[in-house]
């Protein structure tokens, strides 16, 4: 059997998409066996269930522990690109010549 992988090359092979999708086919075959049966309460149960479940998986994500980007402490870029820096510096060099 040959692996494929992702253009990214995260290395995920196409027996983990095939799963996701078998979960995915599951889920909807369970929504819509219930739905034809009328089990609206279940469902009720079941929507609810899943949403606090994804509520919790968010609420403890490592938000926290991404890569926050570096700055320099006295970043000028906004200055730059308003093009304040370059007012600013010719005043200042013209201060500094009287």
């Amino acid at each position: 059997m040959a692996r494929t992988t992702t253009a990214t090359g995260s290395g995920r092979n196409t027996s983990g998409r095939r799963m996701t999708l078998v979960w995915i086919a599951v889920a909807a075959a369970i929504i819509i066996g219930l739905i034809w049966t009328e089990q609206v309460a279940l469902l009720y149960v079941l929507a609810t269930l899943s949403l606090s479940a994804l509520l919790l998986i968010v609420a403890f994500a490592d938000l926290g522990g991404a890569r926050r980007p570096v700055t320099a402490p006295n970043d000028d870029a906004a200055a730059v690109g308003d093009g304040l820096g370059a007012s600013l510096n010719a005043s200042t060099r013209t201060a500094k010549r009287r």
